[in-house]
């Protein structure tokens, strides 16, 4: 019991990380179907296990819609602020600790976008499924992070378990050859008026002009598309945040499909009954559906694969398998995120993460349990001093 009062943090978090097992979230859904994948798997490296608190954190944060980014960050430095000026001591201590706290939250959030470190990739069951990304830009795009090759982008999606990948940077053409480690393919993401189009496969130059005007303008980019031989995808977040009320305008403007997962912050908060809404109007008109990763060389992880069938075309040429805990995000209020996202996070982690969790847990609850002798100061030396000291004992003879 004296223990218990001394850590009741550690021992709240262990029963979290139990508790949150018997309401489990899946780790990965499949988006059209709103339920796992039968035949795909997320796998996690060991190094991405070992250090699954690490880990599942920056990923946590990784998911984040903006609205519940910017939530999360707000009550969470507001918290550990007043939580560190309340603790006894002096007047400097609990300054230093109100300064602390929050700057470990930014900390976590600047790792979450920089910090490489192991990620979990998409296992197909069916070797003729093609995992492929519809969406992805490289320093060519105005937003791209400053010196993110091509090369570069294609080792991110290879190490996810991506074979392929559309190249769509801003109103900028895409046509290198890249085949290892994966294939990039062609394509342009137009920016026009109060929409973003997607357009894949190879194309000529295209001037934007009369496309930028108004609402049909952008309607007639689709058609233009269709005769130079491109696809055009409807792109998130603009459609459901622009041209809502003009849903059913792209199937007869000729769009080919849209999107219905993108892992941009700004576009995670797209809500479960809209995702339904699109894709009854896809399935009607036979259109294509697809996630995007719309990576711009910032953050590690994707939220999302595509498992793309060759023997199939339209609303069922393509599958989107999602991470639950992004599709989760347009579920939850923004005011939320500071709760809610730690529980989506603890209840979608698999039992290896867990056992991770509970070991590292215990590790550091031994190591702050161990007794020190007076004056000896805190530091992983005092564990290993007194498990010296002990094996010391156990090899010194006895002169008896």
């Amino acid at each position: 019991m004296n223990l218990l009062r001394r850590h009741p943090f550690a021992f709240t978090l262990v029963a979290l990380v139990l508790l949150s097992a018997l309401d489990p979230l899946p780790a990965l859904v499949d988006a059209a179907a709103g339920a796992p994948p039968p035949d795909a798997d997320l796998v996690r490296p060991a190094p991405y296990t070992v250090l699954a608190p690490a880990s599942d954190v920056l990923d946590a944060l990784t998911f984040l819609s903006l609205e519940r980014a910017r939530a999360l960050l707000i009550a969470w430095v507001g918290i550990l602020a007043l939580w560190g000026a309340a603790r006894p001591g002096s007047l400097k201590r609990r300054l230093a600790r109100a300064t602390l706290g929050p700057a470990v939250v930014v900390l976590l959030g600047v790792a979450a976008v920089l910090l490489p470190r192991p990620v979990p990739r998409l296992a197909p069951a069916d070797s003729s499924l093609t995992v492929i990304d519809y969406h992805a830009h490289t320093a060519a795009s105005h937003d791209g992070r400053p010196g993110w090759t091509a090369e570069d982008l294609a080792a991110w999606h290879a190490a996810q378990g991506f074979e392929a990948s559309y190249v769509t940077d801003h109103n900028v053409i895409f046509n290198r050859p890249v085949d290892e480690p994966i294939r990039l393919l062609p394509g342009v993401e137009w920016s026009v008026y109060r929409q973003h189009v997607v357009a894949l496969g190879a194309m000529a130059p295209l001037d934007r002009g009369p496309y930028n005007r108004d609402t049909p303008g952008m309607f007639a980019l689709f058609g233009e598309l269709h005769r130079r031989g491109a696809i055009g995808i409807a792109s998130l977040p603009e459609y459901w945040r622009n041209h809502w009320d003009e849903l059913d305008r792209f199937p007869a403007a000729g769009a080919d499909g849209f999107e219905i997962v993108n892992c941009a912050p700004k576009a995670l908060g797209f809500p479960a009954p809209a995702r339904r809404q699109v894709l009854e109007l896809a399935a009607a008109h036979d259109l294509l559906v697809v996630g995007a990763s719309d990576n711009h060389g910032w953050g590690k992880v994707t939220c999302v694969w595509n498992l793309s069938s060759p023997s199939a075309h339209g609303f069922r040429a393509n599958r989107v398998i999602a991470r639950s805990i992004a599709l989760a995000q347009g579920d939850w209020e923004p005011w939320t995120a500071a709760y809610t996202q730690p529980w989506l996070m603890l209840r979608s982690l698999s039992w290896s993460e867990r056992s991770s969790w509970i070991t590292w847990i215990l590790v550091i609850l031994i190591y702050r349990s161990v007794p020190r002798r007076e004056g000896d100061p805190g530091g992983i030396g005092i564990l290993a001093r007194s498990l010296s000291l002990k094996i010391l004992k156990l090899r010194r003879p006895n002169t008896r």
